[in-house]
């Protein structure tokens, strides 16, 4: 396999970079916009009431994101290749179990394992597996990468609601699995590698051989070394810190937002079809922000990047606190397009860029943790605010603190050094 990579015309790095954008879109069995196609199937054919199957939801995303922080290490241990072999077959096997879902405690247990090995370890595995095979590329490959998230959220709900109709929820669950287990596992275990280095090549398409080795002092293209900092030691770290704050804000945030968008809109006597509308903006203005993304983080430092993009939450908050006609409604979901767009790639790359490769499964895994924490606390704000005050304005200037903290935290996170911190 050695000779044979190193003999392609091409960088072995970007076949990585599809297989990873395969798997992200893979993960779609367990994010919320392919289950929330089944949560009214799920209703009419057991007879439960809307708030049992959100609530057995909730609880199971918040306990497959508290295990997260494991599945890190796990990655860190036995590296992305098994490890997406691993997570590949038992999510095909959660979907296939979902199929068979006769009672609320089988489903509980199904979207248990749809979360934990879908929303949160086939999300994790690429972003650790791409970063340790670029270095100075690393914004542009994280970027591609996205495609298949783009592609995921775009085709899972509509894929789910025709094979539904055409034929039932069971089966659309079967399909999922089977395409899991026949179709990307094999590709996963036949075609990716963990490390440029396991081949003999560097990061960003360097090739590794005895001579440039004895020569790096005066190699012209000699890449980026970086430095690798365990868990323990980035938990030592004041910027650690300050960018795990900065990974749970937006996931906060933007759920609530997400979750109550129609009933939102809806006090402005705005329709669910402009609700929808805006949605549908978000993400069409993300793709290519998020493409771009990748080349700025190149250039710029990425706290300063997460800085503005706080600064535009904190836009986005007051805009949705103004927005009365569709208008501003409609300029709102461009604005919120553009700060998901930069946001997704800039809080995935900050951790390998800051910390290193070698035990990037670890920390990612426990900031991965914090994300999905704080996506399964996101509605609570605004729901218990507008039960208590009858109206979302209050509550949305109180959410006003989160962006302007992690702002604060954003200017803080400047890239740690182990010889400062040593002294």
């Amino acid at each position: 396999m050695k000779e044979k990579i190193q003999q392609l015309p091409f960088y072995y790095g970007w076949v990585i970079v599809i297989i990873s954008a395969l798997g992200v879109f893979f993960s779609g069995p367990g994010q919320t916009y392919s289950n929330s196609i089944f949560i009214d199937e799920y209703i009419d054919h057991f007879g439960w009431s809307r708030s049992e199957v959100s609530g057995i939801y909730s609880a199971a995303t918040l306990c497959a994101g508290i295990l997260m922080m494991f599945v890190g290490r796990f990655v860190d241990k036995l590296g992305q290749r098994k490890m997406m072999v691993i997570v590949g077959l038992v999510l095909g096997a959660a979907c296939f179990f979902n199929s068979f879902a006769m009672n609320i405690w089988m489903v509980a247990a199904g979207f248990f394992l749809i979360r934990l090995f879908g929303q949160g370890s086939m999300t994790l595995l690429p972003n650790t597996l791409v970063p340790q095979w670029f270095i100075k590329k690393r914004g542009r490959a994280m970027s591609f990468m996205a495609v298949g998230s783009f592609a995921s959220a775009a085709l899972f709900p509509v894929l789910n609601a025709w094979m539904i109709e055409k034929w039932n929820w069971q089966f659309t669950w079967q399909v999922w699995g089977g395409l899991l287990v026949f179709f990307f596992v094999p590709i996963a275990f036949f075609c990716v590698r963990n490390r440029p280095e396991d081949i003999g090549l560097l990061p960003d398409g360097e090739e590794d051989d005895g001579e440039a080795n004895q020569n790096i002092s005066i190699r012209p293209s000699q890449p980026i070394s970086e430095v690798d900092w365990t868990l323990k030691e980035a938990t030592k770290t004041a910027s650690f810190w300050y960018v795990l704050i900065c990974v749970g804000i937006p996931a906060l945030v933007n759920t609530g937002i997400t979750f109550h968008l129609l009933s939102i809109l809806g006090e402005s006597n705005l329709s669910p079809q402009v609700a929808a509308t805006v949605l549908s903006l978000m993400a069409i203005i993300g793709f290519p922000i998020t493409m771009v993304s990748g080349f700025i983080l190149e250039k710029i430092k990425t706290n300063l990047l997460l800085a503005f993009i706080f600064m535009m939450e904190m836009i986005l908050l007051l805009l949705l606190l103004v927005t009365k006609s569709i208008e501003t409604a409609i300029l709102f979901g461009v604005v919120w397009g553009i700060a998901s767009g930069l946001e997704r790639i800039t809080l995935n790359i900050i951790w390998p860029n800051y910390f290193g490769r070698r035990h990037i499964g670890s920390i990612n895994g426990l900031a991965m943790a914090v994300m999905v924490a704080g996506s399964a606390f996101g509605p609570l704000p605004l729901g218990m605010g507008y039960d208590m005050f009858h109206s979302y304005t209050p509550v949305l200037l109180m959410l006003m603190i989160f962006p302007v903290v992690g702002f604060i935290c954003a200017l803080l996170a400047k890239k740690p050094s182990k010889q400062k911190e040593a002294a």
